[in-house]
């Protein structure tokens, strides 16, 4: 179980069991308010499970040191954490002694490099606090290519929502469909049907339980919770593939 340190009267979660095995990639889904980023808090530490505990290779995750937990994981939040420095020192965070090379592929498998390279100043382009003077979609982009970088054995994501439009929508969600990609495990807060599709297991939370679990397909035809949450990008999906025919 799990509560907030400033509300500690609210349980966030209850009765939480879930299972990431080696390689996987685990979605989970709810709506608002269900306990989805609590899990990725917990799974980094930011908050301390009040019952139970947050294993990693049978290990409780307490036990081990704080700095290296967090250098064997990769997090890319909606809201991602920049600094007021160039494009290049901001990727390279991610591992200092990349070369000019790893650098341009990681921004590459991130959809990032295109737009990069037409800003005047390329990679040294400095991007305000925070990544001001960039878009949404480009900080997050930018975010995703720290993390390729990185190439930390766990993945921790956070899929960004309908806030984006929907060309630069289209960009990160192709950038997230190739990170989960390769032998990572992998915790997605996924939003949107076309990842739901590619990832091994998918958690259906409400209030801090999983009512559901299985692969997509299996879920959808349960015709249950999971179902009824994505039927109408479902509907959404099957218009637009009548409409190209």
């Amino acid at each position: 179980m799990c509560r907030y340190p400033t509300e500690l009267d609210v349980p966030v979660l209850t009765n939480f069991n879930l299972k990431v095995e080696s390689g996987q990639t685990v979605a989970i889904v709810g709506t608002a308010g269900s306990g989805k980023s609590t899990v990725l808090a917990l799974l980094e530490r930011f908050y301390e499970p009040l019952t139970g505990q947050v294993m990693l290779d049978g290990n409780n995750i307490k036990a081990l040191n704080l700095r290296w937990l967090r250098s064997h994981i990769g997090l890319v939040q909606q809201e991602p954490v920049l600094f007021s420095t160039s494009i290049r020192d901001n990727i390279i965070y991610g591992r200092h002694n990349a070369t000019e090379a790893e650098i341009t592929e990681a921004s590459r498998i991130a959809n990032a490099h295109h737009f990069i390279s037409s800003l005047p100043h390329g990679y040294d382009t400095h991007i305000g606090m925070n990544g001001l003077n960039l878009t949404a979609s480009q900080r997050l982009r930018i975010a995703i290519a720290r993390v390729v970088l990185k190439n930390a054995p766990i993945l921790l994501l956070d899929e960004p929502t309908n806030s984006l439009e929907a060309d630069a929508s289209r960009v990160v969600q192709e950038a997230f469909e190739q990170l989960i990609m390769g032998n990572r495990s992998t915790v997605v807060i996924a939003h949107r049907l076309a990842l739901l599709r590619r990832v091994d297991r998918v958690a259906m939370l409400h209030d801090g339980q999983i009512l559901e679990e299985g692969t997509h397909d299996e879920l959808m035809n349960k015709c249950g919770p999971y179902a009824r949450l994505m039927q109408p990008q479902f509907s959404r999906s099957l218009k637009q593939h009548r409409t190209n025919l």
